[in-house]
C-alpha cells in the first residue's frame, strides 16, 4: 500500500475525499494533514462578515469527510517538507512519511504583518469577533475582490465605524472598477490609492497571494511567489511524487490567477491522476478556463457580477451568488 498524504485542507482536498466516500482510492493509505478540523468556504466569507451568515453556513466538516472516505486525520500544522526522506514536518514535531504527497495549502495575504491577515480564515474570524466588532476605526490593506468585499461587509455590519481601504492601487478596469467604486462611495467605505498604512484600531491584510513561507526552503521547484511549480498534470516538476493544487500551485505552461474558481476544477484533474499514478497510467492535463464569473458582494444583500466585459449588478445577483454558495456547501453534507 502506497501511503498518500494530504496537507491541507483547501478546495481541492475538500472535493477529493468528497468524491472518496463514493469510490475508495485503491492501494493507498490516505493522510489528511490540516490546521483545522473545517474548511471555511472563503465565498461566503464577507457575508458572514457583514451579518448575513452563521459560521456554521459556510464550514465544511473536514473530520466527517476524512473519517467517510477512510482517511486518517492529522489536525496540525506544516512548517517543512524533506522530498529527499519524503516526509513533512509538523509544528508538533511529528514528522509524517509519504510515498505520495498532494499540497493544497492556500496563500497568504502577501506582505502581512503576523496575526493580522484575512487568512486563515479561521483565525480571522475569531480576531474579528473580539476586536473588530468594537473598532471605531477599521483599515482594510489590499482593494482586489476580497480587500472590496471585505470592507463593503464590514461597513456594513458597523456602520457606526469608519472603514478606509488602503492599497496601491485597484486591480479591475473598465465597467467594472466603476461599479466597485460606485459600491464603495454608497457603503461608506474610504478608497485610498497609493498607500499601504493607514491608523486604525483594527486592521486586516487582503493582498494579494503569497504562498507559505517554508515551501521557498521545502527543496522544491517554486515560482518568484514561492508557490509550486507544476505540469498541466498538477505533478510538481521537480519531484514526481508530489502534486498541488489551487493557491499551492503554479501551472509552469499556462499560469493563471489564484483564486477558489480554479482550485475547484483543479479537484477532478488531481484525483484522476492520484489514481492513475498509483495504476502506473498516463496522467491527465488540467486545462485553464479562459473567462471565469466573479461574484463580489457589496456588503448589503447586494453584489456585483462580471465575466470578461460583461457586468451587471442588484439584489438578484447577491441571491443568485447567495443560492450557489449555499447549493456548494450542501453538497458537501449530503450522505457519501
Amino acid at each position: 500500500m502506497k501511503r498518500l498524504l494530504l496537507l491541507g485542507g483547501g478546495h481541492a482536498h475538500a472535493l477529493v475525499l468528497r468524491e472518496l466516500r463514493k469510490k475508495p482510492l485503491e492501494g493507498a493509505e490516505i493522510t489528511l494533514a490540516t490546521e483545522f478540523p473545517v474548511h471555511t468556504y472563503s465565498g461566503m466569507l464577507p457575508g458572514l462578515i457583514a451579518g448575513h451568515y452563521t459560521a456554521s453556513d459556510l464550514q465544511i466538516d473536514l473530520a466527517r469527510l476524512a473519517r467517510e472516505a477512510g482517511a486518517v486525520l492529522v489536525l496540525d500544522r506544516a512548517v517543512g517538507l524533506d522530498p529527499e526522506r519524503r516526509s513533512v514536518q509538523l509544528e508538533s514535531g511529528t514528522k509524517l512519511p509519504y510515498d505520495l504527497l498532494s499540497l493544497n495549502l492556500g496563500s497568504v495575504p502577501a506582505g502581512a504583518p503576523p496575526g493580522l491577515g484575512a487568512k486563515p480564515f479561521e483565525t480571522f474570524i475569531a480576531r474579528w469577533n473580539n476586536e473588530g466588532m468594537k473598532a471605531k476605526r477599521i483599515a482594510v490593506v489590499g482593494a482586489g475582490a476580497a480587500g472590496v468585499e471585505l470592507g463593503m461587509a464590514m461597513r456594513h455590519r458597523r456602520p457606526d465605524a469608519s472603514v478606509v481601504l488602503v492599497s496601491d492601487k485597484l486591480t479591475f478596469s473598465g465597467r467594472l472598477e466603476e461599479r466597485i467604486c460606485a459600491a464603495l462611495s454608497r457603503c461608506g467605505v474610504e478608497l485610498r490609492l497609493g498607500e499601504s498604512k493607514a491608523d486604525a484600531e483594527f486592521t486586516v491584510w487582503a493582498t494579494g497571494p503569497a504562498a507559505q513561507p517554508w515551501l521557498r526552503k521545502s527543496g522544491l521547484a517554486v515560482d518568484e511567489n514561492g508557490f509550486v511549480f507544476t505540469y498541466p498534470s498538477l505533478r510538481a516538476v521537480s519531484h514526481p511524487e508530489v502534486f498541488a493544487a489551487g493557491d499551492s500551485a503554479t501551472i509552469k505552461e499556462s499560469r493563471h490567477p489564484k483564486s477558489g474558481v480554479f482550485a475547484v476544477r483543479h479537484a477532478p484533474v488531481l484525483l484522476e491522476n492520484l489514481r492513475r499514478t498509483l495504476a502506473g497510467e498516463e496522467l491527465q492535463a488540467y486545462e485553464p478556463q479562459k473567462k471565469q464569473l466573479a461574484l463580489i458582494s457589496c456588503g448589503a444583500k447586494h453584489a456585483i457580477a462580471s465575466r470578461g466585459e460583461w457586468t451587471a449588478e442588484g439584489a438578484w445577483v447577491w441571491w443568485w451568488k447567495d443560492w450557489l454558495d449555499r447549493r456548494w456547501v450542501a453538497g458537501f453534507r449530503q450522505a457519501g
